[in-house]
């Protein structure tokens, strides 16, 4: 199929730019990701080894000759968490940065169509073949892809939010917790799309 028009060319141009940038980020998210595990594990450890220090007879001997250990202890436990903390922040804004960086190569899209895609173009951009999709199919696709990564980011930022020491069990289940905002059907999604539109991006 070739490109709907000379007036939509710049359309298909937008969406194949679009397309690539989606791919590229998608790696990003998920090293991140890979990134983000050790430090929720880190994250839920400490979290127990707190809970099991406020059960400790720090009073028995031989401890007792440190009166002030279980709050030196507590305050290096809290800051090995933080310092846990700030680096999970630091791969918080990495997922904020791809976010945001697929919302706005997909408003460049809808912008470019927008310009260039005028009422008598619809049967142009309703035209699909059997290995490319039509410029419509693409821009939805598009939209559900920013949704999901929108989506995603706001769950995981919302554990991340409520990250409180005074509530450990929390803590201790925030890997499990984080695996439950799932990623199977984003993954699914944008694989599944830039299959779909594998010969578009080739053409």
């Amino acid at each position: 199929m070739e490109a709907p028009g000379p007036r939509l060319t710049p359309v298909w141009e937008a969406l194949k730019t679009c397309f690539r940038a989606v791919e590229q980020q998608q790696n990003v998210w998920q090293s991140v990701l890979k990134d983000c595990q050790p430090l929720l594990g880190s994250l839920g450890n400490l979290a127990e080894q707190v809970q099991a220090a406020q059960h400790i007879a720090f009073e028995a001997a031989p401890l007792g000759a440190f009166p002030d250990l279980r709050e030196r202890l507590k305050r290096k436990q809290l800051t090995a968490g933080d310092a846990i903390l700030d680096k999970l922040e630091e791969q918080m804004a990495a997922l904020l940065s791809v976010r945001d960086a697929v919302s706005g190569q997909v408003e460049r899209a809808f912008e470019v169509y927008e310009r260039h895609a005028q009422p008598a173009d619809i049967d142009a951009v309703l035209q699909r073949s059997a290995v490319i999709p039509s410029v419509a199919d693409m821009l939805e696709w598009l939209q559900d892809i920013e949704r999901s990564y929108r989506n995603l980011y706001l769950g995981k930022r919302d554990l991340i939010n409520q990250i409180n020491w005074s509530n450990l069990p929390f803590l201790q289940a925030l890997p499990q917790a984080w695996e439950r905002v799932s990623e199977d059907g984003h993954q699914d999604l944008v694989q599944d799309t830039l299959l779909m539109v594998s010969f578009f991006l080739d053409s």
